[in-house]
């Protein structure tokens, strides 16, 4: 009868037991993999912020701001390293939409999903987004390469290609799709990721991209449409080309932005509203 008795409880001890010996290693999984996934873990750029905006020539490491947007390719490590240094923060810029001819990976795309050329850029051609899995492998090693270089987080640009004639049948949800995974992509390799332009979708991206970068919303007279990242406060940081600082800088101020006028070869020579 002792024996009947014991057996289950002897039993039903080592089961306690050694579940309580495994629990650890499952709560440390869980752990890691939250840590991994929150969203602070990542730069966040805030309203306010200031910044520079270089793609060509000799980078200019002059300017008292807290971040640089620079080439993700053709800018020098030292450079990245300089800033850092100062405590700046880097983007790092690549074309997300578009195969630019002069890139070392060019060759790598696939010619069925190469399409129209840009206007006023004949060497860089839209990209059918719809496929992107065609072509994922090219933006995750540029994903891999701004980890590598250090960068805090990357600026995709040309992510609006549904609005252009790239010589593809082009939706709203293959547009959306994609960024969302650009976006999904660079936050596992904890950069941060900027929503450039694609102004027709800000509210349905606004919860995955962590700040936006425009072009001419004051010119363009659209600037509004970028309110619900002030509202979820992330920074927003824009140019106007042709307009004077006169023109914009009291409003973008008041709004929150962080805004510049330059030129279009964006080689360093700006002014700040800041």
């Amino acid at each position: 009868m002792k024996k009947t008795i014991l057996l289950p409880i002897l039993v039903a001890t080592l089961i306690i037991l050694f579940g309580c010996s495994t629990s650890p290693k499952e709560n440390s999984d869980n752990t890691s993999k939250t840590k991994t996934s929150d969203k602070n873990s990542w730069y966040m750029p805030k309203p306010g912020t200031t910044w520079q905006w270089q793609l060509s020539g000799s980078i200019n490491t002059d300017y008292k701001v807290d971040l640089y947007d620079v080439d993700l390719v053709d800018t020098p490590q030292a450079v990245i390293d300089e800033l850092h240094s100062r405590d700046i923060k880097v983007i790092c810029y690549f074309s997300a939409g578009t195969r630019e001819d002069y890139r070392e990976d060019a060759q790598d795309f696939p010619t069925e999903i190469i399409g129209n050329s840009l206007e006023d850029w004949p060497d860089e051609k839209w990209l059918n987004i719809s496929q992107y899995d065609s072509f994922a492998d090219i933006m995750k090693k540029r994903l891999d390469l701004a980890v590598q270089k250090k960068c805090d987080g990357v600026e995709p640009d040309n992510i609006d290609g549904y609005q252009a004639d790239t010589g593809f049948n082009l939706s709203y949800s293959d547009q959306l799709a994609y960024n969302k995974w650009l976006a999904e992509e660079a936050h596992k390799r904890n950069l941060s990721v900027a929503q450039k332009n694609d102004l027709d979708q800000v509210n349905d991206l606004v919860n995955d991209f962590d700040f936006a970068i425009n072009e001419q919303c004051f010119a363009h007279d659209e600037c509004n449409l970028l309110l619900p990242y002030i509202q979820q406060d992330k920074a927003i940081l824009g140019v106007e080309y042709e307009l004077e600082t006169s023109d914009f800088c009291e409003e973008a101020n008041k709004m929150g932005f962080s805004w510049l006028q330059t030129n279009y070869d964006l080689d360093g020579d700006s002014l700040s509203c800041k």
